[in-house]
C-alpha cells in the first residue's frame, strides 16, 4: 500500500509538474515567433491569405466557476483576405480578436473556445450570382486523407462597434451595417413592452442581454432605398449560455416597412429566432425579392404578429403566429409556416378573415384593381372588381397566369372568411377554401362558399406545371334565391322561386380566355317562378339580352314559370342543347352556338304562342357578330305557326316523378315545358381529361 501511495504521489507530482511548466511556457514564450507558421497554416486550410499583422500574446485568467485558470489568446490587426473574383481586397479585418481555450477539452480530441471577443470588425460580404460567395471557406484536405477525429465547439461572440457590408450584384444589393456602442444600456423588458403587452406576453425570452449597441443600415435593394436604424447586445450565445441576443430594428427597402423586437439565441434550438414583427407594404407582390415567397399583387397591406424560426441548415423553417393584419380594406389573420426543404420550400397554415373586399382578392384572379391613367386600364362599366376588357374588341380576361411563380413554391392553406363583399354586387357568406399548390399544380378543392341564400360548392384544378396550363372545375349550385340575387329590381323581389346549376369543364390554356376558348364540358341550369324585364338585362349588363326582351315582351316585366338550359361545350363552342323559357303568353326556345375561342355568337329565339293567346312576335330573333360587338335582329323569312306552342307544349309534358331536386315546377301543373330538360339531368354533368375534346355530340 506504501508503495502505491509513493506511486501516486509521484504521478501527481510529475502531473502539478507539467502544468506548472505549461503555464510558464504559455506565459513566457514569445508567440509571435509562431505567427508565420500560424499565418502559412491557416491560409492553406481556409483556401486565402490569413495573417496576423499584430502582436500576439497569451495570457492566463480564471473565469467565474472555473477550477483551473485557462490561457486567453489575444491577436492583434488580424486580417483575412478575399478570393481573387471579389471586389474587396479583404473579407475581414479585426483591430483584435480574443479568444479562450479550454485546455481539458483537447483530451477528449475537441477544441473548445467558451468565448471571442472581436475588436472593431470590418466585414465584406459578396456574392457572384448563385454560383459562389465569399463567406463560404474551402478548407483543405489531403487527398485520400481520413475524417478529423478533432471537432470544434465555439460558445459565445461578443463584439464592440464595426461594419459590415454586403455587395451582391446579381440580387441587386449593395448595403452597409455601422454598428457603435450605445451611451448606456437598455433593458430589453423596456424595450419590447413598447410594442404593445400582447406582443411582450408572447415572448418566450425571460433572460435576454440588455440592448448595449446601436447600429444604422443604408444601401440599395433592386434597385430600392434601404434604410433602417436598430439595437442589439453584445455577445451572441451560440449556446444559449450568456442568455439570448436581443434585436430591434425598424428598417425600410423601397415601400416595404420591417419594423421588428425579439432575440435570437443557439441556431440548433427549434426557437432560434423569437420576434414581434410588423410588415407593411404598398403590395404583397413587393415582398417577392425580400423574402422569396410568391405572394399576388394586392392593395397595401399591414400585419403585425409572432415570428419563431429554427435556423438548422437541414431543417430552416418560419412560423408567423397569430398574426393580425389588414389588406386594403379587409381583415386577415392566422397562422403561417414557411420551410425551407427540397425539392422545394413550403407555405402551410391556416387564415381567417371576418371581411374581404372582394377587389383585394382580385389580382389572385387576373382582375386589376390599380389606378390607371390609360384609357385601355380605365375602370370597366362593371365596376372596379370587374375584369379589364382586352384589346380587339374582345371581352373575355387574356392576362396570362404567372405559373413560373406557381413552380417556386409549394403550399397547402386553408381559408375561411365569414363575409366577402364585392363592389355592386351580393356578398359572399362562409367562404371555404383549401389551397394546395404543388410543383407548380394550383388545387382549390374545396371552394365552398354561400351566395344569395343558397350554396355553391366547387373544386378547381389548375396544372401549370407545363408550358401550357390545363385545368377543370366543377360547380354545384343549389337554392340561390331570385330575390337575393337581385336585391335592387323591384320587380323581382315578388318572385318566388330559386337557381339551380351545375357545371363541369375542362380546359387548356394560360388566360382565362384561352381557357374557355379550349374548354371541354357540360353546363345546366334551371330556374322557376321567376320574372324577365328590360331592366333585368340592363342591371346584368347584357346588352344583347336587353334588344331580345324589348322585342319579344316590350317594356313591362314578364313573369318566368320556368327556365331550363343544358349545353354542352367542344373546344370552347359552347352548343345548346335544349334551352327554353316557359311564360304565361309563351314559350321561349333557344338554339345555336356560342363560340369562346373567337367570341363569336351564332343563335335563334323562337317564340312559340300558347293557345289562342296574342302574342306579338311571329317571327324568330337571330342573335350573331361578337360578345363584344353583338347583332340582333329579325328573322323576317321564318314566320311563327300558331299552333307551334301548342306542339312544343304536348312535347314538354311530363309525370311529376320526372322533377329532380334541381328544379321546381312553375306552378305546380303536370304540362311543364321543363320536364325534358329535367329528363336529360339525370346525369350528372362530366368533363373530359383537360385540353382533349369529347368529339360531337
Amino acid at each position: 500500500m506504501r508503495r502505491g501511495y509513493r506511486i501516486a504521489a509521484w504521478l501527481g507530482g510529475v502531473l502539478s509538474l507539467l502544468i506548472v511548466v505549461t503555464i510558464v511556457f504559455v506565459a513566457t514564450f514569445d508567440w509571435n515567433r509562431a505567427k508565420p507558421t500560424i499565418n502559412e497554416k491557416a491560409s492553406a486550410a481556409l483556401g486565402r491569405a490569413f495573417a496576423i499583422d499584430g502582436d500576439l500574446s497569451v495570457r492566463w485568467r480564471r473565469e467565474p466557476g472555473d477550477w483551473l485558470p485557462g490561457p486567453v489568446f489575444i491577436a492583434k490587426d488580424l486580417r483575412i483576405d478575399n478570393p481573387p473574383w471579389a471586389r474587396e481586397k479583404q473579407f475581414a479585418h479585426l483591430e483584435q480578436v480574443e479568444f479562450r481555450l479550454s485546455l481539458l477539452d483537447l483530451l477528449v480530441h475537441r477544441v473548445s473556445i467558451p468565448h471571442v471577443q472581436l475588436g472593431r470588425p470590418t466585414i465584406h460580404l459578396e456574392k457572384e450570382g448563385e454560383r459562389r460567395n465569399n463567406w463560404t471557406f474551402a478548407f483543405a484536405q489531403g487527398d485520400g486523407a481520413a475524417p478529423s477525429t478533432w471537432t470544434l465547439d465555439l460558445g459565445d461572440v461578443g463584439f464592440d462597434a464595426g461594419k459590415i457590408t454586403l455587395h451582391d450584384p446579381a440580387d441587386r444589393i449593395d448595403v452597409a451595417v455601422d454598428v457603435e456602442p450605445l451611451g448606456q444600456p437598455i433593458a430589453f423588458a423596456e424595450v419590447l413592452g413598447k410594442v404593445g403587452k400582447s406582443a411582450a406576453g408572447k415572448s418566450v425570452r425571460a433572460h435576454a442581454q440588455d440592448f448595449v449597441f446601436g447600429f444604422d443600415a443604408r444601401g440599395t435593394y433592386n434597385g430600392a432605398r434601404v434604410s433602417g436604424t436598430g439595437k442589439t447586445g453584445g455577445v451572441l450565445a451560440l449556446r444559449g449560455v450568456a442568455g439570448a441576443f436581443p434585436l430591434q430594428a425598424e428598417l425600410q427597402i423601397g415601400d416595404v416597412r420591417i419594423a421588428l423586437t425579439g432575440s435570437i439565441t443557439d441556431p440548433r434550438s427549434p426557437d432560434a429566432v423569437d420576434l414581434h414583427l410588423r410588415l407593411a407594404a404598398d403590395s404583397m407582390a413587393h415582398l417577392y425579392p425580400v423574402i422569396g415567397v410568391t405572394l399576388p399583387d394586392t392593395p397595401p397591406f399591414r400585419t403585425d404578429g409572432h415570428l419563431t424560426a429554427a435556423l438548422q441548415a437541414d431543417a430552416r423553417s418560419f412560423t408567423y403566429d397569430d398574426f393580425n393584419g389588414r389588406v386594403g380594406g379587409s381583415d386577415l389573420h392566422g397562422t403561417l409556416t414557411y420551410a425551407q426543404g427540397a425539392p422545394r420550400p413550403k407555405l402551410s397554415g391556416k387564415v381567417w378573415s371576418e371581411q374581404l373586399q372582394f377587389a383585394d382578392l382580385g389580382p389572385l384572379i387576373g382582375l386589376d384593381t390599380g389606378d390607371k391613367s390609360d384609357a385601355s386600364n380605365a375602370t370597366p362599366p362593371g365596376g372596379k372588381d370587374a375584369p379589364r376588357r382586352p384589346a380587339g374588341g374582345k371581352v373575355l380576361p387574356n392576362a396570362s397566369f404567372r405559373t413560373e411563380r406557381w413552380r417556386a413554391m409549394d403550399a397547402d392553406v386553408a381559408f375561411n372568411g365569414k363575409r366577402i363583399v364585392r363592389e355592386g354586387s351580393l356578398p359572399i357568406s362562409d367562404l371555404q377554401a383549401h389551397v394546395i399548390l404543388e410543383a407548380g399544380a394550383l388545387a382549390l378543392a374545396p371552394l365552398n362558399f354561400g351566395l344569395a341564400g343558397g350554396e355553391a360548392r366547387s373544386t378547381i384544378h389548375l396544372d401549370g406545371r407545363k408550358e401550357t396550363m390545363k385545368g377543370d372545375v366543377k360547380l354545384a349550385a343549389r337554392g340561390l334565391e331570385l330575390r337575393q340575387l337581385f336585391p335592387k329590381m323591384k320587380t323581382m323581389q315578388s318572385a318566388l322561386g330559386q337557381l339551380n346549376l351545375d357545371a363541369a369543364l375542362s380546359a387548356s390554356g394560360n388566360s382565362v380566355a384561352a381557357l374557355l376558348g379550349s374548354s371541354d364540358g357540360e353546363l345546366k341550369l334551371v330556374m322557376n317562378d321567376g320574372v324577365v324585364s328590360r331592366e333585368l338585362m340592363e342591371l346584368a349588363g347584357l346588352n344583347v339580352g336587353n334588344y331580345v326582351v324589348v322585342k319579344l315582351f316590350g317594356d313591362q316585366p314578364v313573369k318566368i314559370n320556368c327556365a331550363a338550359a343544358d349545353f354542352a361545350a367542344t373546344d370552347g363552342l359552347l352548343e345548346s342543347r335544349l334551352a327554353v323559357f316557359d311564360t304565361e303568353n309563351a314559350t321561349i326556345d333557344i338554339d345555336g352556338t356560342v363560340n369562346f375561342a373567337t367570341e363569336a355568337l351564332d343563335l335563334d329565339i323562337t317564340p312559340h304562342t300558347k293557345g289562342l293567346r296574342i302574342f306579338s312576335l311571329r317571327s324568330p330573333l337571330y342573335v350573331r357578330g361578337t360578345l363584344g360587338n353583338p347583332d340582333v335582329g329579325v328573322q323576317t323569312s321564318k314566320l311563327l305557326l300558331r299552333g307551334g306552342g301548342a306542339v312544343a307544349l304536348g312535347v314538354a309534358a311530363a309525370p311529376a316523378a320526372a322533377l329532380l331536386a334541381l328544379i321546381a315546377p312553375s306552378n305546380g301543373k303536370d304540362e311543364n315545358p321543363c320536364a325534358d330538360v329535367l329528363q336529360q339531368m339525370r346525369d350528372k354533368p362530366r368533363a373530359p381529361p383537360a385540353g382533349k375534346a369529347k368529339g360531337t355530340r
